[in-house]
Formats: structure tokens, C-alpha cells, sequence
């Protein structure tokens, strides 16, 4: 996959296995529409096959990291039956659902304006770096609608309660608060965001591979389930599997030699 200016989403890896999916509709503030949601989708299922990518970044270009849905879109859903709205809405589903369950990290960098829909692709992203600048709505009661699609990845972001006050609000709220909210990790200045994310992106490629998939399958898999005998076996397994994995023995080895593991080698650390 090349980067392809033309393209509404775009995505292009660099020599370390960076990936960066860009929205590229800057003139509307990257509000997206069903041909932006497939190309997001169709940018994320590949990258899910990619052994040589090793972080994926979700950027945007322009003043806005999203505005939400494109106006044009929420038109054409107006004149939609039942049928194809559920159709419509099954396909952001399960974008969002390809991107939260990216094998890979994901980090979201975002700067600008952030409302509805854009939310939820903050809160499937593993990562999430603001600029100080940005600004957070989830719109959708405003005109009469619902985050649905985008509720279970925010819920789980921000939590329960303050769910309730900003899906009924639709009030903006700044990087400082959700960055207290969890919905993003780091706020900063916009002169040092591409400095913050690099930062991440340092600090993952230190880690292994494979190790970072298993984690991110380790936390969907557990969270919020009890810890019985089931939990237990479990998760004994997982850690044995990967001990014995080609992947855990290099850093188990590396560790014990006092050397770098062979996956650190993309780092400049």
C-alpha cells in the first residue's frame, strides 16, 4: 500500500514498519462518509496481514482530525429505509471493530476538532496523543440521533458515568479533560504532538512483535471477567505458549546476554 493522494483514506510504511492511515479530506475536516468508512476498512484489514508492519499510526491532515459524518451522507441516509440504514451502520461497525483489533499497536494522533464518530476512532486506537488545541463533542443527540456503533469503544474508554453526561449533553470538552477521562493518554503542545507520537513509536518498537499482539488479545480476552479457575488455566497457557515461542526465547536470551533482542533494531534508542 502506497500513500495515493486522490485517495479519501491513505496509508503508506516506512522502512521500520511505521504504517500511517491518513484521512485526506481536509476541505470538510475529515468528515467521513460510507466511501471514507470503506476505505478505512479495507486500509485496516490489510494492514491486519502485514508480518512487516509493526505499528499503526491513524493520522489526519488539515486543521481537524475528524469533524464526524459528512453532512452529504447524513442526507442520503435521511431518504434510507430501515434496511439499508442497518447496512450503513453494520459497515462503521465493523471498521471500527478491524481497528480495535489491529494485531499491531495503534496509535491515534489527534489534533483539532474530534466529534462523534471521530471518538470512536480515538477510542479503538490502543494510543492516543492530543494536541493541547483539540476539541471533543460527541454530537449525535444534537440532531436527533445516537452514538450507537461508537458507544461500546467509548463506554469502555471514559466509563459508564461520564458516558451518560456527554451522550446526553453532546457538550464540547477540551484535551485536559479527556485526557482525565482516558480518552486520550497525553495532551501537548501542538509543536511537540509528531515528537509525542514518535515517542510512543520508539517505546513499541523495544517491545516484541508478537509479544504485543498477545497482549492485545490478552486484554480483550480477560477484562472484566473474574479471575476463577478457567481465568487461571488461561492465562498459565498464554505465558507458557510464548515462553517457548522463537520470540520469547530471543528475549529471554537477550535479557540474560545484557543485549539488545533482535526486534529492537528498528528503535533509535
Amino acid at each position: 500500500m502506497n500513500s495515493d493522494t486522490q485517495s479519501l483514506v491513505s496509508c503508506a510504511v516506512d522502512a521500520r514498519g511505521i504504517a500511517r492511515v491518513t484521512l485526506n479530506r481536509a476541505e470538510k475536516h475529515n468528515a467521513f462518509d460510507d466511501s471514507m468508512i470503506a476505505q478505512m476498512q479495507s486500509h485496516f484489514a490489510e494492514l491486519a496481514t502485514r508480518q512487516d508492519v509493526r505499528v499503526v499510526i491513524l493520522q489526519a491532515e488539515g486543521k481537524s482530525f475528524s469533524a464526524g459524518a459528512d453532512l452529504g451522507w447524513m442526507q442520503r441516509m435521511a431518504s434510507y429505509d430501515y434496511g439499508h440504514n442497518l447496512d450503513d451502520a453494520r459497515a462503521l461497525a465493523t471498521m471500527l471493530q478491524t481497528l480495535k483489533t489491529l494485531p499491531q499497536p495503534t496509535i491515534a494522533r489527534v489534533q483539532g476538532n474530534a466529534f462523534g464518530g471521530a471518538i470512536g476512532l480515538i477510542s479503538c486506537c490502543d494510543i492516543a496523543i492530543a494536541s493541547r488545541s483539540a476539541l471533543f463533542a460527541l454530537t449525535e443527540t444534537r440532531i436527533g440521533l445516537i452514538p450507537a456503533t461508537i458507544g461500546p469503544h467509548v463506554i469502555e474508554a471514559i466509563g459508564t458515568r461520564w458516558a451518560r453526561r456527554l451522550f446526553l449533553t453532546a457538550e464540547r470538552f477540551d484535551a485536559d479533560r479527556a485526557e482525565n477521562l482516558q480518552l486520550v493518554h497525553e495532551c501537548c503542545d501542538a509543536d511537540v504532538l509528531d515528537s509525542r507520537v514518535e515517542a510512543a513509536v520508539e517505546a513499541l518498537l523495544l517491545n516484541g512483535p508478537e509479544a504485543l499482539s498477545a497482549a492485545k488479545q490478552l486484554i480483550r480476552e480477560i477484562a472484566g471477567k473474574a479471575v476463577d479457575a478457567q481465568m487461571i488455566d488461561d492465562t498459565s497457557a498464554r505465558i507458557a505458549h510464548i515462553r517457548v515461542s522463537q520470540e520469547g526465547q530471543e528475549g529471554l536470551q537477550a535479557f540474560l546476554e545484557k543485549r539488545p533482542p533482535s526486534w529492537a533494531s528498528g528503535s533509535n534508542r
